[in-house]
């Protein structure tokens, strides 16, 4: 399925900075570059865009494509 939640960046990590955080909009988990996911053994230091294509939200399994970038 190719759908995604509005307002998510869709997919597209070309638009990624690596340091950018980004929230899970089904239940607002955030993943942080800085620390990484211990959950999904990602090291600290790793950009959402190198995350790997199975990566899924660590609190509720939520699509990579479905994580809206947080403004700081």
């Amino acid at each position: 399925m190719d759908a995604f939640l509005p307002g998510s960046f869709g997919g597209d990590v070309s638009k990624l900075e690596a340091a950018t955080r980004l929230e899970c909009k089904i239940c607002w988990d955030v993943y942080d570059p800085a620390l990484g996911d211990e959950h999904g053994q990602v090291l600290p230091g790793t950009p959402f865009a190198a995350l790997p294509e199975y990566w899924t939200c660590p609190e509720c399994d939520g699509r990579k494509q479905d994580f809206m970038v947080l403004e700081d």
